[in-house]
């Protein structure tokens, strides 16, 4: 088995390195486990107070569970992973089962943060992009698909995203094996890595 962390800042293009590694890499041997689904269950605070949770901070994460479902996955055990509501800040009744592949892919803008998680993953990646266009693609990527608009985006931004990016998650640089500047777009990273990979794998068979 080959855990893989990919990290990076909100629209740095995490989603389409990932997705764009999973090509390159042998089919059905790869499970993504998203860091956005161990947020933690917020069903005990009041509506008024789930707004001003800020998603962006390593408090917001359910660390152990995150960390306990790697192990079991490594231990060759299935787990359940937890569906979140970003709507009402909720985790879901129901469950993702995921079952152990030779690959695991874990993703998500703080995914190198924790100490535990990063001494489970063999590779570590953190995918970079300019500030600006981490930007544009969070503003359309939340008036497209969010309804939010400009305003709202951009104060946001400001007042969240920009900070806890500098505070947590560009630091994160110095604890990857791999830095993947332009995102999804930098096809010679992504074929470097998954042939990498690739020989990893063979060497443990």
């Amino acid at each position: 088995m080959f855990i893989i962390g990919i990290a990076g800042g909100t629209g740095s293009g995490k989603t389409t390195v990932v997705k764009k590694l999973i090509e390159r890499l042998p089919k059905g041997e790869v499970v993504v486990i998203p860091q956005d689904s161990y947020y933690k269950d917020s069903s005990d605070v009041p509506m008024e107070e789930r707004q001003k949770i800020n998603f962006d901070h390593p408090d917001a994460f359910d660390w152990t569970l995150l960390e306990q479902h790697i192990q079991n996955l490594k231990e060759g055990k299935s787990v359940e992973q937890p569906i979140y509501d970003y709507i009402s800040c909720t985790r879901q009744p129901q469950t993702i089962h995921i079952d152990p592949k030779e690959i695991i892919i874990v993703e998500g803008i703080m995914a190198l943060i924790d100490t535990n998680l990063r001494d489970q993953m063999d590779l570590k990646v953190f995918v970079d992009a300019d500030g600006d266009d981490r930007l544009i693609r969070v503003i359309k990527r939340d008036i497209v698909e969010r309804g939010r608009t400009i305003e709202s985006v951009m104060e946001r931004y400001v007042r969240v995203l920009k900070p806890m990016h500098e505070q947590f998650i560009e630091p994160c640089k110095r604890y990857a094996d791999i830095i993947i500047p332009q995102g999804g777009h930098n096809n010679a990273a992504i074929n470097l890595m998954a042939k990498f990979i690739k020989h990893q794998l063979a060497s443990n068979d």
